[in-house]
């Protein structure tokens, strides 16, 4: 029987309705850019699996030093624990992180991060005497799918189950460049009539929300407003993190840094599960005590892993490196010329840029995981390219190492499937 036969037997995946699609892809091998599935035809990851293998698939500098870790220390609990893995990325990854960043607590995933960050910013307030029990945060973002992570998320097609039991949440409009007054003054009605401990958000670009990208200076002018009431600002970059945006960090295009930051998905380069939520120190302190009760008592099983902190070490060697850092550029310079050559076709209604993020809106209206959507998706993967349509936004996030050829291609594919919009 084919592995595809196989996984439906006991096999539930993420995202999928198992009546309406009952079939899942076999991967049995991936290198640099390509997918290989077990019927040996070949696909170029043009998202980088979720965002995750920016430095390729198997790359040989993250499995080396992976391997030779594996033989000195694999797992280490990490409470009352520490070891120089962990040690030597926290060093790294301060180097490269927004000035006033200077803790870092781990977790597993993105969902995490985004949790220990909530929980950071309500007990903040909490240690200090004062209980603030709501949180802002904006429309069409998404953070995850724990609880606390969805109570700040606004896209009810995923959460809208787990809705009536959500933390108290203020969402306000996302920055537009016009509405920034709008803004302030909504945010000046809650804070009136709430008492709020701190505002969630991914920087520039809303990754679920179909790769949405907002007007910088009206974040900016949110954010100032936070530090001047002391709410604390959690900003979500576990999708924008590590270079996406053409920065480190998408937080570093702005002035008024962020509190608390949430990241993961690039951080170990795709080989391994690993989350870090890193704080200022204004935060840490905060919960620096002679009290027990006032201490963060959050903590996961493989926190820490001396394995995956190996995998994300070597993936920070590899951004802030020559050639990684010239691909980068080389990438966003490909998207613009592709951007302004497709944004003429009639069957494209805009077109957005945030570094080597790209984006196209077709001008049709479509459901967020409709008919036309699998056609799309369907056509991409019989050309050999792997994308995955968000309604009727197609986006590209490809791995950093992605040859030019290979981004052709994946160019031509998007355009040719405009035929059958």
């Amino acid at each position: 029987m084919t592995l595809q036969g196989r996984d439906k037997k006991h096999l539930w995946h993420p995202l999928t309705q198992h009546k309406l699609h009952p079939e899942a892809i076999a991967i049995t091998k991936a290198k640099d850019c390509i997918l290989t599935d077990e019927n040996g035809n070949d696909y170029i990851d043009a998202i980088a699996s979720w965002y995750t293998c920016m430095y390729g698939h198997c790359n040989d500098y993250i499995t080396s030093k992976v391997s030779n870790q594996m033989q000195q220390l694999d797992q280490v609990v990490f409470s009352g624990f520490t070891h120089e893995p962990a040690i030597k990325l926290s060093e790294a990854l301060i180097n490269i992180l927004p000035k006033n960043q200077n803790k870092i607590f781990f977790s597993d995933n993105g969902s995490t991060s985004v949790e220990i960050g909530i929980k950071m910013a309500l007990q903040y307030h909490f240690n200090q005497g004062e209980k603030r029990n709501t949180l802002i945060a904006l429309e069409d973002g998404f953070h995850g799918d724990t609880f606390g992570a969805m109570s700040v998320s606004g896209l009810s097609v995923y959460n809208g189950p787990f809705e009536d039991f959500f933390l108290e949440v203020k969402r306000i409009p996302t920055p537009n460049g016009k509405n920034h007054e709008t803004i302030l003054k909504i945010l000046k009605h809650i804070t009136e009539h709430h008492k709020v401990a701190g505002f969630v958000y991914e920087p520039l670009v809303q990754g679920a929300a179909a790769m949405k990208m907002y007007n910088a200076n009206g974040l900016e002018q949110i954010l100032k407003f936070c530090k001047t009431n002391n709410i604390i600002t959690v900003a979500d970059e576990v999708m924008t993190g590590f270079g996406k945006t053409g920065n480190y960090f998408a937080s570093l295009h702005l002035e008024t840094k962020p509190d608390i930051m949430c990241l993961s998905k690039a951080l170990t380069g795709g080989l391994l599960p690993m989350a870090l939520t890193t704080c200022s120190q204004k935060i840490y302190d905060a919960f620096y005590s002679d009290d027990i009760g006032k201490g963060l008592f959050h903590g996961h099983t493989y926190s820490a892993n001396p394995l995956a902190c190996t995998a994300a070490l070597a993936s920070i060697e590899l951004l802030t490196s020559k050639e990684i850092q010239n691909n980068i550029t080389r990438i966003v310079g490909s998207h613009q010329v592709f951007g302004a050559h497709i944004k003429k076709h009639p069957k494209v209604k805009s077109i957005r840029q945030s570094g080597v993020i790209f984006a196209l809106d077709l001008n049709v209206e479509m459901e967020r995981y409709g008919n036309l959507r699998d056609l799309l998706f369907n056509f991409y993967m019989e050309r050999g390219v792997f994308l995955r349509p968000l309604g009727n936004t197609i986006y590209i996030q490809a791995p950093y190492i992605i040859t030019e050829e290979q981004l052709e291609k994946v160019y031509k594919t998007i355009e040719d499937s405009l035929a059958i919009v």
